[in-house]
């Protein structure tokens, strides 16, 4: 099996890839906000390239439980300028985590070269759309209702359906 993401190609069966992660934002579940500026996370991914990460992903709103959302536009302002500090300057490919279409495509022109969507794309196939005519890899993740949701009582009848 191959997956290919844009420049990138990966051939499988492999060991697996690790994939460092750069939160932008500052209600991070995980680092608390210590990447939020665009300075930290581009420092922060640079460290992680360096380390041996083979995919660096950047997202730029919280999907931490009772995470609320963030505008287009506030997300853009996170993420972006972390993806320009990093294209050409890791060897790496970037992914973009996110769940808005027009996120993903700016971050593909700013150098993303795999989509990471948790929402799995269920409000229409724009995203999928995106990923095939740009050649960009992509990842589908489930969740249960939304960050803000996800929490309240998950339940499963058929974990497969």
């Amino acid at each position: 099996m191959l997956l290919r993401a844009r420049q990138f190609e990966f051939a499988f069966p492999r060991p697996a890839l690790l994939m460092g992660i750069v939160n932008a934002t500052p209600d991070s579940f995980y680092d608390g906000g210590r990447f939020a500026r665009t300075e930290a996370a581009v420092a922060h991914a640079l460290q992680l390239a360096a380390e041996g990460a083979d995919i660096i992903d950047i997202g730029g709103e919280s999907s931490r439980p009772k995470a609320e959302p963030v505008s287009e536009a506030e997300e853009l302002r996170r993420v972006i300028p972390v993806l320009e500090g990093l294209a050409g300057a890791v060897s790496v490919p970037l992914s973009i985590d996110t769940v808005k279409p027009a996120v993903a495509r700016a971050a593909l022109h700013a150098g993303a070269s795999i989509i990471n969507d948790i929402a799995a794309n269920r409000e229409g196939d724009e995203m999928w759309r995106l990923a095939a005519e740009s050649g960009a890899a992509y990842v589908a993740v489930h969740m249960q209702g939304s960050p803000a949701t996800m929490q309240d009582n998950p339940r499963y009848d058929d974990v497969v359906l």
